[in-house]
């Protein structure tokens, strides 16, 4: 086994109920030299309590107390900029990873960036997404099959669902799923912290655009289980996802879809808010302006 230090980060945030299960996780992974970093991002229950016990009892544990309350972006970069391995891979607050993750995700990762040393490069991993009445979602990782997604196709992917031939996308890029090099998020800016949502989105589009690989493993290595949190509305959705169709609207203006990309997501946002007047109105435009387009994206 290689002695490559990795860097579990566990980001949380009123987490007392789950935190515990992360860090068990975390703990009982097949790789001997880890260090595990829990950022609390000023949470209001025994979230940290609970931490600092695993600290008493384990030294590869860490909490970094926030003092500010800065959202999952924010929360993020703590991690990685105290991480002090050659790869980060983060743990949710309450998913679960199997003792195997980190072993499958290094071997892929390490074995891809020698065979291309001068590309970014961020390793998925497969999954599972377990719901509150017990129902399982497979969650295949993006680049898990041949045909790896990289540069623009996953910016085109990630900015307005364009699907090209041939590339597998797999659950997207999650970061919750991801490991990546500690240099590579040094190099890309790390998270955007004006992002309450989608930042692991902003992250890879990024990477992307400077020319990363997006791989996967196919191997089945954390469960997530869905769960709410203040963050995780509609609302803050779709205020994040505005917010980066802006910060990349140059690159969506020369694709002449810009408009289009700001009105699928409303279209999303009204479907799920349930706003149906909204909804067809929006759906209306879409169809007129861009029919074709529309059409395969509805029928995906």
């Amino acid at each position: 086994m290689s002695d490559a230090l990795i860097t579990v980060g566990i980001p949380c945030f009123n987490a007392e109920e789950t935190i515990e299960k992360a860090i068990r996780s975390a703990l009982s992974q097949e790789w001997e030299k880890l260090e595990i970093l829990v950022s609390d991002d000023v949470s209001t229950d025994k979230s940290r309590d609970i931490v600092r016990e695993f600290v008493k009892q384990d030294s590869r544990v860490k909490l970094l107390e926030r003092k500010d309350n800065g959202g999952p972006a924010a929360t993020r970069n703590t991690l990685w900029k105290a991480a002090k391995g050659k790869y980060i891979v983060f743990f949710d607050d309450d998913d679960s990873s199997y003792p195997e993750r980190l072993k499958t995700q290094y071997e892929r990762l390490s074995e891809y960036e020698k065979r291309f040393p001068d590309v970014p490069v961020c390793c998925y991993a497969s999954g599972k997404r377990r719901y509150p009445n017990g129902y399982q979602l497979l969650m295949p990782a993006i680049g898990s099959l041949p045909n790896i997604p990289f540069g623009n196709v996953i910016v085109d992917y990630l900015l307005f669902n364009g699907r090209h031939k041939n590339f597998f996308y797999g659950s997207g890029t999650p970061a919750c799923s991801l490991m990546i090099s500690r240099s590579v998020l040094e190099k890309s800016g790390g998270f955007d912290e004006n992002l309450r949502r989608v930042e692991d989105g902003d992250l890879s589009i990024r990477i992307g655009l400077a020319g990363g690989h997006f791989i996967g493993c196919q191997e089945s290595l954390f469960l997530q289980y869905a769960t709410s949190a203040p963050d995780k509305t509609p609302h803050k959705n779709l205020e994040s996802e505005l917010k980066m169709i802006e910060k990349y609207s140059d690159y969506l203006r020369e694709k002449k879809l810009y408009s289009y990309s700001i009105n699928w997501t409303r279209l999303r946002f009204y479907h799920f808010n349930k706003q149906r007047s909204m909804f067809l109105i929006t759906l209306i435009k879409l169809l007129l302006h861009y029919p074709l387009r529309s059409f395969k994206h509805l029928a995906m």
